[in-house]
């Protein structure tokens, strides 16, 4: 159920050039309820007085699948001249923003009964995912189901929670983790590194139109071209479930 609700930033950190981590609390103290890869809106003013709302994944990875947390965690792209950045660039631990959620229907279906789950993510599209780990664990065993997550990044630097994804597919063998890179090889690349565009990534994992569901999230020409391809490939639409991220001023 939507709510509004007043939140405390009690903890961040930089994840990346341009790119911060950030936790926050609900003030009165009571737990968020939320399906992973919903998201939760931030209210705010412009300088001129005028109301307006941001949105953002909740990224956050729940103790057991299906609780609600005490923590919501989001990531946040600062935009240069950025109304939302401007408020975030200064928001300091123990400071204050309004919120509302959870909305979002960017979730993993209750009924889905297919063989893997093609989870494919640019940028800070790939906080719904992190925050589906617990619910792709219990998934993974209860039914005959692999996850592949395909995430695209410029530079290793830029890879947001790459080691968390690193090692949750060390210790889940029917999850795997293949982070592209559009820059240019890392310094240590790791066993499923590809360099390129996600899209170009696609191929080599033979998307099947029986077996597969396609979640797509981040920016906004990698949805497109990633829809398309999955549809050639003959994935149905309604198993090709998209989000698309567009920074806003």
């Amino acid at each position: 159920m939507t709510q509004h609700f007043t939140l405390r930033l009690v903890q961040s950190r930089m994840l990346a050039p341009g790119v911060r981590h950030l936790a926050f609390e609900r003030v009165d103290g009571a737990p968020f309820a939320f399906v992973p890869g919903q998201f939760l809106q931030i209210h705010f003013a412009y300088t001129d007085g005028k109301p307006t709302k941001r949105s953002y994944s909740v990224a956050t990875v729940a103790a057991r699948q299906g609780e609600a947390v005490r923590r919501i965690e989001i990531a946040v792209s600062f935009v240069p001249g950025g109304a939302a950045s401007a408020l975030f660039a200064h928001l300091d631990e123990g400071g204050t923003v309004e919120a509302s959620g959870p909305y979002g229907r960017f979730v993993l279906g209750d009924a889905d009964t297919n063989r893997r789950y093609l989870l494919i993510a640019t940028g800070t599209g790939v906080t719904p995912y992190r925050a589906m780990l617990p619910q792709l664990t219990g998934l993974m065993r209860a039914r005959d189901l692999d996850v592949v997550l395909v995430y695209g990044a410029r530079s290793e630097a830029e890879l947001l929670y790459g080691g968390e994804f690193a090692a949750f597919a060390a210790a889940h063998p029917r999850f795997r983790f293949i982070p592209c890179f559009s820059r240019g090889a890392r310094a240590q690349p790791g066993p499923h590194d590809h360099l390129g565009y996600v899209q170009t990534a696609l191929p080599r994992l033979a998307p099947d139109a029986a077996g597969d569901i396609a979640y797509l999230c981040g920016n906004p020409n990698m949805v497109d071209a990633c829809f398309e391809a999955l549809k050639q490939a003959g994935v149905p639409v309604p198993h090709i479930r998209r989000e698309k991220y567009v920074s806003s001023r």
